[in-house]
C-alpha cells in the first residue's frame, strides 16, 4: 500500500511538472523590430522608444527566467539594423529577419511556431501601428491566441494631408482596434497575472 501511495505521488508530481513545461512551451514572446533606427539619432525615430524597450526587457527577463521561447524579429535594413541593446538576443533565441510589415509574411515564423507547439503569442515592439499591428492581425488569422503588451510598444507622429496625428493618438487608436484580435494588457498586468 505504501509503495502504491509513493508511486501515485511521484506520478502526480511528474504529471504536474510535464504540464508546467508543456504550458510554457506553448507560449512564446515575440519582440518585433526593437532596432537602433527607431531610437534617438536613428533614421526613423519614434516617440519614447526607450520606455517601450525597457518594458520589453522586463518581459524578456521573465521569459528567460521561465525558460520559455523568445523570438526576436528585425526588419531588414542597410543601416542601423541592429537589435537595440536593451533586448539583445542571447544564444538559443530565434532571430527572424523580415522584409515586409508582418512578421509572418515571407518568413518561417509560422512554421517555427508550429514545429515547437506554440499556440499563444505575447507580442511587443515597434511600431505599434505598423509591424506590431501586422503581426497581431496575421497571428490571429493563423489561429494564435495573442496577448499584446501595450506599454512595451512605441510609435511616432503621423501626417495625413496637413494634419499631424500625435504618436499617443496613433498608439491608442491602434490598440483600440487590436482589442478585437488580442488581449491588450500592460507589462505589470501580464506579470501579475502569471
Amino acid at each position: 500500500m505504501k509503495r502504491l501511495f509513493t508511486f501515485l505521488i511521484i506520478t502526480i508530481m511528474a504529471s504536474n511538472l510535464y504540464s508546467q513545461k508543456s504550458d510554457s512551451i506553448k507560449t512564446a514572446l515575440l519582440i518585433i523590430d526593437v532596432q537602433d533606427f527607431y531610437f534617438p539619432g536613428g533614421k526613423s525615430e519614434l516617440v519614447n522608444p526607450q520606455v517601450a524597450a525597457d518594458k520589453a526587457a522586463l518581459l524578456l527577463a521573465y521569459f528567460r527566467e521561465k525558460g520559455m521561447t523568445v523570438i526576436h524579429v528585425k526588419h531588414e535594413s542597410k543601416t542601423q539594423s541592429d537589435i537595440q541593446k536593451t533586448v539583445t538576443p542571447i544564444e538559443g533565441e530565434k532571430i527572424i529577419t523580415k522584409k515586409e510589415v508582418s512578421s509572418f509574411n515571407g518568413t518561417d515564423l509560422d512554421e517555427f511556431l508550429n514545429s515547437i507547439g506554440v499556440k499563444n503569442l505575447v507580442v511587443c515592439g515597434m511600431q505599434t501601428h505598423m509591424c506590431v499591428e501586422g503581426a497581431v492581425r496575421a497571428g490571429y488569422d493563423l489561429g494564435y491566441k495573442i496577448t499584446l503588451i501595450h506599454d512595451a510598444c512605441a510609435t511616432k507622429d503621423l501626417k495625413w494631408g496637413d494634419e499631424i496625428v500625435p504618436a499617443k493618438m496613433v498608439h491608442l487608436s491602434t490598440l483600440s482596434t487590436l482589442k478585437a484580435y488580442a488581449k491588450v494588457v500592460s507589462v505589470e498586468e501580464f506579470l501579475i497575472g502569471k
